[in-house]
């Protein structure tokens, strides 16, 4: 199973394809540097594979990348967040 997780600007979400077909999405809305995380969905046919997890992990780590921020308003991604204090470093608010 290969997966790639990619910003989707157009859309405000980051986007995670398993085998190139859409598996979920983490959208956000954004204010200045400051990515504000919504909602977080993963196609029914893509549950229970921690796919989620794969997405929260590498949506945040591009967030890191660019050295911007977060507002986990989105319970999924909160939860990684507090699951992971690697991550803790680019909340705010």
């Amino acid at each position: 199973m290969n997966t790639l997780v990619e910003d989707n600007p157009a859309r405000r979400r980051f986007e995670i394809l398993v085998d190139d077909s859409l598996a979920g999405f983490a959208a956000y809305q954004l204010r200045g540097e400051t990515i504000i995380f919504t909602h977080t969905e993963v196609s029914p046919g893509f549950r229970d594979m921690g796919i989620g997890g794969t997405l929260a992990r590498g949506a945040l780590d591009q967030v890191q990348a660019r050295g911007g921020r977060v507002i986990a308003r989105c319970p999924f991604i909160a939860a990684f967040i507090a699951r992971h204090p690697e991550y803790a470093d680019l909340t705010t608010g």
